[in-house]
Formats: C-alpha cells, structure tokens, sequence
C-alpha cells in the first residue's frame, strides 16, 4: 500500500460540463500545486479551505486554463491527508491537460476508491461508514440515499460499537473470573451473566433482518407482469408507467422478449419487467421470450399476474398460473369496463386480488396501493427505518456474532469453563469487529474499495 505517494484523479465524471474537479491527496499536494498554479496567492500561503483565483501553465509556462483551486490541509480534509481540489472548466481535454500537470509534477493516478481508503486508514471514517459512500453515490431513490446517508453519518457503526461494548463487558468480567481468584472477585452468576447477552443477540437478530429493506432500497425490487397473450400486459405496462413505452396491438404475441423500465414506488427504486405471453409456441423467437417470462417469474420479488376478466380461463392462463407463487403474486383482473365472465373461484389461491381496466384507467390507484402493500409488509418498511443493513457482508458478519452468542448461552446454562466462555464471546467480537474495520483481512478491503471510482 504506497499511503507516502501523491495521488490524483478526476472527481467528476467524464464528458462536458461547467465545471471539472481534479482532486489531489498526499504529503506533497501542495508543492504539487506549486508547481502549476499561478495566482495572486502562493499555495504554501493559502488559507485552508478557501478558494483562489489563478492560471494553470504547463512546463514551457503557457496557460492551461483558469481555474479555482483549494486546499484543505490535514487533517480537516476528506482523507485525512493535505487535499488539493482543482476546479477548471469542464471539457474533456482540458480536464486531460490538468491531470496530465500534476502527473509530470510528480504525482500517480489514484487507484479505484484510493481517496476513501486513505480516509479509512487515517481514522477519518470506519469500513461500514467507507462502504456507505458508494452508496450515497449509487442510491436509486430518495428513500434509499437517506439510508446511506444515515450510514455515512455512522449511525450503523454506533450501533455496531455499542454492540461490541457490551460484549467487552461481559468478556472483561469473565477473564477477571478467569485471571484472579473467587475469593479477590467474588462469585460469577453466570444466569445474570447470560440475560443481557440474550437480549443483546435479540437486537443484533432485528438489525441483521433489516437486510431485506436494505437490499430492496440498494438493488431495487423487481416486478414482472406475467400472463397469457393479449390479456394487457403491455397497456398495465404503460398505465402504471405513465407513458406509452411498449408496443400494444390487438394482436398476440406483439411482445417476443421482456422490457423493462425504471421507476419509484414508496420509495424504493423498481425495475418493471413486461414479459412475453405465456403460451405454447412454436415460433422459436417468442419460445425464447416465453422461456425468458418463465426465469423471471422465479427470480421476481413481486408477479402481478394479469388475467382477462372479460373471457373464461384458458389453458394459456393455467400455464401462467402455475408459474406464480401465491406468496409474492397480485392477480389483476383487467379489462373491468366489460362484462365479467372470468371464473375467479379458480383463482382463489391468489387472496390478494385487483380489478383494473388498463385501457381506460380505473382500478389503476388501487392496484399501485396494493403494490406498495407488498413492499410494505414488513412493519420496518412502512414507517421510518431507523438501523438498516444493506450489505450483505454486515448482515453475514451479525449471523456469526449471534451464532457465537447462542453458543455463549449454551455454554453458560451448561456451567461450562469459564474460558470456553471467553472465547465466544470474543468471535462475538471478531465478528462484529469486520463491520466497522477492526478485524477485517486485507484481501477483503481490496475487495470493497476497487468497486468504487477512481476519482472517490
């Protein structure tokens, strides 16, 4: 890990724009700056967090652009380190041209998520506080960049830290037990020992099940419409969109592939997914597509199964149905502003049920309340979060603390040794420690940190 070079990338994003941002971190940033920058105001005088007009000038002293440039010095800076930040204009070559600059004056490119690194090597945040920055930068929803937000802000790691502070409590009376004497510490009651461990695993259990709001706001719900032919699919499809997005004919099998969309609802970002018509064909293209309906159908978080309330059952729709898990499956009965002669008794297996007419639009609220119902089943979803998870890697980090604890329990109600105790307790630890960066392997923080950009 080279922590003593200079290093520099761009902070913005490629392509045109008012404003570029190149950003520069290390020991020698400033004598860096000195190098390139021509103002009324040398860089070794610069007041820390200020901006200063002046020139970039190359090698044989030509101007490169006017810029604003600023230093935060260390260790009021996003790294912990002297930061320079050079804000030129935003063309694609003229952010070349700056970073080229610094490059020459002795400074390398940053390797992808090196800023944030040297952030989390300084102290200036912890792993799961480091973790949420891509997140802030990734969140699909407003709902979703709040919780990341929440996370930067290190409401995850109090948690965390607090967890962990209990358990070193519980840990440092059992070693006293173990180091000294009953007769210098008195007895241990290992049944008041073991009460606040058990409700301690019950919290870490509550927020390790978060993770399913977490993992619905950072990768997004999926949502397929599913059924036979020409039941309006493609027309739900634009109803709820709000726009006329896919192809609606009279005729079937118009759609031979899915289409998917982007949109919010309730906060979470969704990826809605118009699937082909289900049935048997023998056309190999809309086999494909209807093969295609069959995989997402049992990769979807909800199916809203549309069926013709107009026309009885088919064999097609049967083929449909059997697809559907009742559990995550809203039946939506279209076409409700024609005469009903659809036998819903068959379906009776799907309790959660809709009329719509997605051609004319009424039922359409109510089908959009009832897909927020689904992704507000969870009590923890339809009000505020408070602790959300939304890492995989934490979630698996708390299931081996609460497995360490259960054994911690055990352990005790068996009067075990004291250092079996000990050591449970400090897996809890261990486990708990990988959250926030105390315990976590190398190999693994390479892992986190090169899915970030460069310039971050």
């Amino acid at each position: 890990m080279r922590l003593l070079d200079t290093i520099v990338a761009p902070a913005t994003p490629p392509g045109e724009g008012g404003i570029g941002i190149v950003r520069v971190s290390g020991p020698s940033a400033t004598d860096l700056l000195a190098v390139v920058f021509r103002g009324k105001t040398h860089p070794a005088d610069m007041v820390s967090h200020h901006l200063y007009l002046g020139h970039l000038l190359n090698r044989d002293h030509q101007r490169v652009d006017e810029v604003l440039a600023v230093l935060m010095r260390a260790p009021r800076s996003y790294t912990g380190e002297d930061v320079v930040e050079v804000h030129c204009h935003g063309g694609v070559q003229i952010l070349r041209s700056v970073l080229d600059l610094f490059l020459e004056a002795g400074a390398r490119i940053a390797d992808p998520g090196e800023f944030t690194l040297r952030a989390f090597l300084n102290g200036r945040l912890d792993l799961a506080q480091a973790e949420a920055v891509i997140e802030v930068i990734r969140a699909r929803s407003e709902r979703a960049s709040r919780v990341a937000l929440d996370q930067l802000e290190g409401q995850l790691s109090r948690q965390i830290y607090r967890f962990s502070d209990q358990i070193k409590e519980a840990l440092a009376l059992v070693e006293a037990h173990i180091d000294f004497p009953d007769d210098e510490v008195g007895t241990l009651d290992l049944g008041e020992l073991a009460a606040p461990i058990r409700e301690l695993a019950r919290d870490m259990s509550v927020l390790a099940n978060s993770f399913d709001v977490g993992r619905a706001l950072r990768e997004g719900i999926s949502i397929l419409i599913l059924g036979r032919p020409n039941v309006g699919k493609s027309s739900l499809m634009n109803a709820i969109l709000g726009e006329s997005r896919a192809i609606v004919t009279e005729f079937a099998g118009t759609t031979r592939d899915t289409l998917e969309e982007q949109l919010v609802l309730a906060g979470f970002p969704v990826r809605l997914v118009d699937a082909a018509g289900v049935r048997d064909t023998d056309d190999p293209i809309e086999r494909e597509g209807v093969q295609r309906a069959k995989d997402k159908a049992a990769a979807a978080d909800l199916v809203l199964l549309v069926v013709d309330g107009s026309a009885p059952l088919t064999e097609e729709d049967a083929l449909a149905l059997q697809l559907c898990q009742s559990e995550k499956t809203l039946l939506v009965i279209n076409k409700s502003d024609q005469a009903q002669i659809c036998d819903l008794g068959k379906l009776a297996a799907f309790t959660r049920q809709v009329a719509i007419s997605a051609k004319y639009g009424p039922g359409l609220t109510a089908l959009r309340s009832a897909i927020v119902d689904h992704l507000c089943r969870d009590a923890a979803l339809s009000g505020g979060e408070g602790v959300v998870i939304t890492e995989r890697r934490h979630r698996d980090a708390l299931l081996r603390a609460i497995t360490a604890l259960e054994a911690f329990q055990r352990t005790s109600a068996a009067s075990e040794h004291l250092e079996f105790l000990a050591m449970d307790l400090r897996e809890a630890l261990a486990a708990l420690g990988q959250v926030t960066g105390e315990t976590t392997p190398d190999e693994i923080l390479e892992q986190i940190f090169s899915r970030f950009c460069v310039g971050k």
